[in-house]
């Protein structure tokens, strides 16, 4: 989330016009996360998410997340819930750009999960993996290891801090191709389950949110981003892999569907993509956000510690306790 596109209170006014609810009386730019715009809007009982959808967002492909989030929603997977206008449509034209607005998911992310939440977060993302794999709905993942070398390729980056990883970044990402499974159970996943998409309440895990990256993949990729992105801790400058966390993701998501051999097999290698992947849009957004945005970079650093660690080791067994 973040904030690219300034609205008004005459956007306010054509929302109120548009959507058959409660009058929006007051709204405010969240700053957290990178992709879209998106605002808190409050009427006098209830409160809505806004998002205005940006530049690594295809208009033709915005109707795949919200039915696909309504479809959840409906299966009873915690998550915001889009709002249809008064003419039955998700979505709407605000400044010239594609725009909804969804329900207000109670609770809030953590900055700090442990061993138990990450089960929570397993047990939720194979419950999530189980509706999306019956869904006739698909999208390519946009982010997906086809679409690394182009990322790569337009990240600037002379003059930066970050030039002379340059060819680590190349040879990588050759290697990682090279061995990138070729068949996996797959379906479509959420494909950004970062701590701050993940909220709780009273410290039970309420719902996930922001699934605008969400495409078809591996469903075993969804374990290696969050074993990226939630099971390793911050001790001084450094980032270390947690394994128990990461026992405990792969317990709560075994408790409702198995990950087979090959699945475990490849581990590895996608948790390598998979710090490669937001190695590298960090380091575009690094490298190319405009100075105007009220946005806060994300250190690039952090991921290129992660892909270090990865590199150091081979097997699914590397990532457990002993």
């Amino acid at each position: 989330m973040a904030v690219y596109t300034k609205i008004d209170k005459n956007d306010i006014k054509l929302i109120n016009n548009k959507f058959d609810i409660e009058k929006i009386i007051n709204f405010q730019g969240i700053k957290q996360g990178i992709e879209n715009t998106n605002y808190l809007l409050k009427s006098k009982n209830n409160k809505f998410i806004l998002t205005i959808f940006e530049k690594r967002v295809s208009e033709k492909e915005v109707p795949f997340f919200m039915k696909l989030m309504d479809n959840l929603n409906s299966s009873r997977i915690d998550c915001p819930k889009p709002l249809r206008t008064r003419s039955n449509s998700y979505l709407i034209k605000l400044k010239k750009k594609t725009a909804c607005i969804v329900s207000f998911l109670e609770g809030k992310d953590k900055k700090k999960l442990n061993i138990k939440d990450c089960y929570s977060v397993g047990k939720i993302t194979a419950q999530m993996h189980l509706v999306t794999k019956k869904l006739k709905l698909y999208r390519k993942n946009s982010m997906g290891i086809k679409n690394l070398n182009p990322l790569l390729k337009s990240i600037k980056f002379k003059g930066n801090k970050f030039s002379k990883i340059d060819l680590f970044l190349k040879n990588n990402l050759k290697d990682i191709n090279k061995h990138w499974p070729k068949k996996l159970p797959n379906g479509i996943i959420h494909g950004d389950l970062f701590i701050d998409n993940i909220f709780f309440k009273k410290n039970k895990l309420s719902g996930i949110i922001d699934f605008y990256f969400a495409g078809n993949d591996f469903f075993i990729y969804e374990i290696a981003i969050c074993i990226n992105a939630l099971c390793f801790d911050l001790k001084g400058k450094k980032f270390s892999m947690n394994k128990q966390k990461i026992k405990g993701l792969i317990k709560g998501y075994e408790s409702v569907k198995k990950i087979s051999t090959r699945e475990k097999k490849a581990i590895n290698v996608l948790c390598r993509g998979a710090a490669l992947r937001y190695l590298l849009t960090r380091l575009y957004d690094y490298s190319n956000t405009p100075k105007t945005a009220l946005i806060k970079i994300k250190n690039p650093n952090e991921y290129y510690q992660k892909l270090l660690t990865h590199n150091s080791l081979n097997y699914y067994e590397d990532y457990l306790p002993r």
